[in-house]
């Protein structure tokens, strides 16, 4: 996967690109806003699409999402990152308590050396998630049925967004109550730079994030907002809105 490096304040100039075992997020260098004598390099671990089952032999079109992530763990540690942001799509199909559990159990060790950041995607059930990761890590915001998270750091400040709309069902949708406190919180958010994780993909399809337009017109105006991650498509790439990095 490719690995991601934010190195300037300026938009145009925000992202590079590297190839790596694993997907990272590095933040280097002095952003407006921030102290200067303060320590700027950040190193995050990104993973998607874990469709985690409790079953560990379950098997999709040739995937076993179980030894996938076994596979992986030990280079995320290795990696030794200061966080990690799984987006969305944690358990399997429905989100079943199982899953969560199953999840919980494997993710023991680096949930240790690292916190663990986790978002709401069409597979998954939110009572479900919460009956295993009651105290799931990051600023948890206060939106009625929805696990939207603030976390900051010293260089960046990340917000994560829940996009799920029904378990199992593929369109994701902010809606306007989650899209009304996105748009009070970058207004009052001041200019330290901001990326946005989100689930589903942000194209105008019936499987996609409905209100993505909403979002992207929000976003780009928002100039201390510099990328959006999302995962839901499985398939890496990298696009731009204006000066908008969609990733």
């Amino acid at each position: 996967m490719p690995g991601i490096f934010f190195q300037s304040i300026s938009r145009r100039n925000f992202l590079k690109f590297s190839s790596s075992a694993a997907a990272a997020l590095v933040v280097s260098n002095t952003f407006g806003g921030v102290d200067e004598d303060a320590e700027l390099d950040l190193r995050l671990a990104l993973l998607s699409d874990l469709h985690f089952p409790a079953d560990p032999k379950n098997e999709f079109r040739k995937f076993f999402p179980v030894e996938n992530l076994k596979t992986i763990l030990p280079q995320v540690l290795a990696a030794k990152p200061a966080g990690v942001i799984i987006n969305g799509d944690l358990a399997r199909l429905t989100g079943e308590v199982a899953d969560y559990s199953a999840l919980k159990s494997t993710l023991s060790d680096l949930a240790t050396k690292a916190p663990v950041f986790m978002a709401m995607g069409n597979h998954d059930n939110r009572e479900h998630f919460y009956q295993s990761f009651e105290h799931s890590d990051g600023e948890r915001q206060k939106l009625q049925d929805r696990h939207v998270l603030i976390i900051e750091q010293k260089p960046v400040r990340i917000i994560v967004l829940d996009s799920l709309f029904a378990a199992s069902k593929t369109g994701g949708l902010l809606g306007k109550a989650q899209r009304d406190w996105l748009a009070n919180y970058l207004k009052a958010a001041g200019d330290k730079p901001i990326v946005i994780f989100v689930h589903h993909t942000l194209g105008d399809g019936d499987n996609e994030l409905l209100d993505a337009e909403y979002l992207l017109e929000m976003t780009v105006a928002a100039k201390q907002v510099k990328a959006i991650f999302y995962g839901h498509s499985h398939a890496y790439s990298f696009k731009k809105r204006e000066d908008l990095h969609l990733i």
